[in-house]
């Protein structure tokens, strides 16, 4: 095994050899790299080992997944609808959770069934790009639904936007118009 004390190595040795070279020192031995050829043990004390990967380990950056809104209305048109639609679904490729709100003013508060409608149509829009964590409920004056992201690998998108405009996943692009489609005014 190769066996390094302060940052200097002490050459490839036997592991008896290593083990008396660290109990002379007043050091444990500590295996740190076990797959290389040949293994690669260090000369330290084991506490303050331990005690430093454990804060290497906390450092590590945690992938933080943030909960974005969506708010709907009873009233919402179909193209405000596909434009929150693939807004949400570009929340949901981004790995962010996706809090749906839809909120009743006034006379809407006595037909909250449509909200709840409402709703399952984003569910049912949404079912290949994301979960529903949970369901759709009532809070209050707003009825609010959670989804999630599905796996990168199932996700598919339906409601794609190109400059803020809705691009249709079946246009193939403009057609090519000739020169001779223009006429030109003569004066």
């Amino acid at each position: 095994m190769r066996v390094v004390y302060e940052d200097q190595q002490l050459g490839v040795m036997s592991s008896r050899e290593a083990v008396e070279k660290a109990k002379g020192v007043g050091l444990d031995l500590v295996e740190v790299a076990p797959n290389a050829k040949p293994p690669v043990c260090r000369v330290c004390d084991y506490g303050k080992y331990k005690y430093e990967q454990s804060k290497l380990k906390k450092n590590k950056a945690k992938a933080t997944v943030k909960i974005k809104e969506i708010k709907l209305r009873v009233g919402t048109d179909t193209h405000d609808y596909n434009i929150k639609l693939a807004r949400c679904e570009q929340f949901l490729e981004q790995g962010n959770k996706v809090r749906v709100r839809l909120q009743f003013r006034g006379r809407e508060n006595a037909h909250r069934e449509i909200g709840f409608e409402v709703l399952t149509k984003v569910a049912e829009d949404l079912k290949q790009i994301a979960n529903v964590d949970l369901p759709a409920r009532l809070a209050g004056r707003a009825v609010t639904m959670l989804l999630s992201p599905l796996p990168k690998e199932q996700q598919v998108r339906h409601f794609l936007l190109s400059h803020g405009n809705l691009v249709d996943p079946n246009d193939q692009g403009d057609e090519h118009l000739d020169d001779d489609d223009f006429d030109e005014g003569e004066e």
